[in-house]
Formats: structure tokens, sequence, C-alpha cells
């Protein structure tokens, strides 16, 4: 029961677990369990967090991958990724913990959703290449398309031609 119960759901803890045996008329404690679930080859661990994605996204995410699986080393270093991130100003982002095997950290299951948006932190946008770290800016105002535009026309380009990547730029 114990161990059907945390493959349900990975974030039970071992409080609600004594719990539930407890009125099913069993004693038991905390330790027993986790001693349990070892046995089992699960252990508890902090959940990652990932991005939010819809189906959709995963989808997008996979067909690129499929359609770029055998493109040569040397085309990726003409390409550059942006991104942004959130970074938790004060306090401590909270930490959940799963139940889970090894190698099963990013099942859906096992995982926190996040967002990049919110209050009390600050925002950061950066790009890389195989040639190294472009611009990295703070983010001052609430991101929106037209912010993400502006922020892609006063760095993107700047940081390929700091990088010296090929993309038929003038110097």
């Amino acid at each position: 029961m114990i161990t059907r119960t945390v493959i349900k759901n990975p974030r039970t803890t071992r409080g609600d677990l004594v719990n539930d045996l407890q009125r099913a008329g069993t004693k038991v404690t905390k330790p027993t369990i986790s001693n349990t679930l070892r046995r089992q080859g699960l252990k508890s661990c902090s959940a990652r967090r990932v991005p939010l994605l819809k189906p959709v996204h995963v989808q997008a995410h996979l067909k690129f991958a499929r359609e770029h699986l055998d493109d040569p080393e040397e085309d990726w270093e003409n390409v550059i990724w942006s991104d942004e991130t959130k970074i938790k100003l004060f306090g401590k982002n909270s930490t959940r913990c799963v139940w889970r095997t090894k190698n099963a950290e990013l099942h859906p299951k096992n995982t926190i959703p996040t967002v990049k948006h919110g209050g009390g932190n600050i925002m950061l946008w950066g790009c890389f290449s195989a040639k190294g770290p472009g611009r990295l800016i703070r983010v001052k105002e609430r991101m929106n398309g037209a912010m993400y535009h502006e922020i892609l026309s006063e760095n993107l380009l700047p940081s390929a031609r700091a990088l010296k990547m090929w993309l038929g730029l003038s110097a």
C-alpha cells in the first residue's frame, strides 16, 4: 500500500502515509516508511523545477529536435540561443520533496512546473553560442512582446558580432 500510494502521488509525505496507515489500524513510524520505500528503490529527492509547457510546446520541441538530429556540428556554431530567467531576491524558493526511483527526476509527477514572471525578483535576459556567452542584461519592466523585440534588437546582434559569428554581418 505504501509503495502504491507513493507511485501514484510522489509528493506524498511520510506523515501522510503514517496517518493513512493509522486510520487503517496499522501503527508505523516515519523511519519505517522511509526504509520500506528505499527497499523498493524509491528515494526522497527535491522535485526538479521545469518550465511549464503545454502539450503543443512539447510537440514543437520534439519536432525541432527530430528535424535537426543529424545536423553537422559546424552548423551549430552559427546558432545563438537566448532566454530569460527570474532570480528570487528574498527568501528561498520552496523545496518540495518527492519519492522517486533513480533516473526518474524529469517524470512530470516528480517535477514542479515554473513560470517566468512574478514579483519579488529580478529578470535577466542573456544569450550564448558555441563560441561563448553573449550579453546578459537586467529586464527592468514586465516582459511583453514589444519589450522582448527591443531586447533582441539592442542586444542579440551586438552579441553575435562580439562573438564573431558568421551571420553575413558586416563589422
